[in-house]
């Protein structure tokens, strides 16, 4: 029988929002689901009360039921209607949407090339929502969404737990950290090895490819002078204040710099920053441009302009809005019925044009030694 992380039901007299959020897993600490945990838990310090939902339950959602958070993976379970879905990932959130008639939705989208982060077109989702500027410019170009039903709310960190390190940057680099749950040795850790060998830096990786993920990195941030990292994890690292350089599988990008963080952080130092090709003499470029004092200059604007809290007052305000608008509105079955039918149609579509892919790009990867097992594994892991 399957585990069920809840707890007893609320007082139906707390008072707030009820907000149901929606992720495809609760399980190892990714991106979205360690978004879904920090809203979650920003929300209940507020007085809201957040319901989280994911077919696939694991450490996170373990995390999130020992602070009182209630977590299902069958919505069957819920005694509770929401006032609104916060839905992260198509599926999951139609599944929301299906169970909970005339519940008004948001639709996030956190990443630009990902399949689940395909966008829900329903009646009901009223808004999407993009963590930077690479999303918006999916959700407008790749899935015609409007511009005017898009708002853009830039990735956070959590300032209470990423507290600033205790001393100052030292004029020099000593210790690197590699940041990252994909660094291993079949994708950008050997690069980012020689490029610290010849700048006479110490190398530590943390990161779930090479079982060295931690629950707690807001604990070892501080103890690393530079460290190569992309998105969530170099916002952790800025805001702690280490010199960040953005690296990850699929390239390099520039050390993070006062001059460059209002062009970096709009892309969420990800995907669109990354430029260059995996190359050490680049890293090398880059680790020279270590300058202590700048450093820490872009670790105070982060500290002043990424915290948790203004996100959370603008998701709020958002919720509000979008309740309001959607009880004025008529609710329409037939359009909900249909969209839900064109869902399904493209669903099967999708789902085995993936499963072509995936063969494809598994039988390529098994002629590629040493590379083939790793990559197999990864294709099978990200393509359904």
């Amino acid at each position: 029988m399957k585990k069920q992380w809840h707890c007893p039901a609320l007082d139906s007299k707390t008072v707030g929002l009820r907000i149901l959020i929606t992720n495809n897993a609760l399980a190892a600490r990714g991106g979205s689901e360690l978004y879904v945990r920090d809203v979650a838990l920003g929300l209940m310090k507020l007085g809201h009360v957040p319901f989280v939902y994911s077919s696939k339950l694991g450490e996170v959602a373990a995390e999130l039921q020992s602070a009182n958070v209630q977590v299902f993976d069958d919505l069957n379970q819920m005694d509770e209607t929401p006032d609104l879905i916060h839905g992260h990932h198509h599926m999951d959130t139609m599944t929301a949407l299906l169970h909970f008639p005339r519940v008004p939705a948001i639709n996030f989208c956190h990443g630009w090339s990902n399949w689940y982060e395909t966008p829900v077109t329903f009646p009901r989702v009223r808004r999407y929502v993009a963590v930077d500027h690479a999303c918006r410019d999916r959700l407008i170009h790749r899935h015609d969404i409007p511009e005017a039903s898009i708002r853009v709310l830039l990735n956070f960190v959590d300032l209470a737990r990423f507290n600033q390190r205790a001393a100052p940057l030292p004029p020099r680099p000593r210790r690197a950290l590699l940041f990252s749950n994909y660094a291993n040795e079949e994708t950008h850790l050997p690069v980012v090895r020689e490029a610290c060998a010849e700048a006479n830096l110490e190398l530590d990786v943390v990161g779930s490819g090479r079982q060295s993920a931690t629950g707690e990195p807001e604990k070892i941030l501080g103890q690393y002078d530079l460290v190569f990292a992309k998105a969530r994890c170099a916002l952790e690292a800025l805001a702690v204040g280490s010199a960040v350089i953005l690296c990850d599988a699929g390239g390099v990008g520039p050390m993070v710099t006062a001059a460059e963080l209002d062009q970096l952080r709009p892309l969420n130092f990800g995907i669109r920053t990354l430029r260059d090709p995996l190359d050490s003499k680049t890293l090398v470029r880059e680790i020279n441009r270590y300058d202590s004092k700048d450093a820490a200059e872009v670790s105070r604007r982060i500290r002043a302009e990424a915290g948790i809290d203004f996100v959370l007052d603008e998701l709020v305000a958002l919720y509000h809005e979008v309740i309001e608008e959607y009880a004025n509105c008529k609710h329409d079955e037939v359009a909900e019925g249909r969209a839900a039918a064109a869902y399904l149609r493209q669903l099967k579509i999708d789902l085995a044009r993936q499963g072509a892919v995936s063969m494809r790009v598994q039988e390529r990867m098994r002629k590629i030694p040493v590379v083939g097992r790793w990559g197999i594994k990864l294709v099978r892991k990200l393509v359904p």
